[in-house]
């Protein structure tokens, strides 16, 4: 190993959440846990504005066979 331990450096420890299987680390001494920022909203997405096909009534209608 290249780097030697040190004592007295804190570090981050693994918390058991009860009724999760899953454990969480502390967060790392000197950082903020915070996010920066809330992603920008996103436009919901919509159907282009052309004309239908010849099959997409049917295409719609049609049950995948896994249903």
């Amino acid at each position: 190993m290249t780097e030697e331990s040190d004592a007295s450096t804190p570090r981050q420890r693994v918390v058991r959440v009860t009724g999760s299987r899953r454990a969480r680390l502390t967060p790392v001494p000197g950082s903020d846990p915070e996010p920066e920022s809330r992603p920008a909203e996103v436009p919901p997405r919509s159907r282009p504005k052309s004309a239908k096909g010849p099959n997409d009534d049917q295409l719609i209608q049609d049950v995948p066979p896994h249903y």
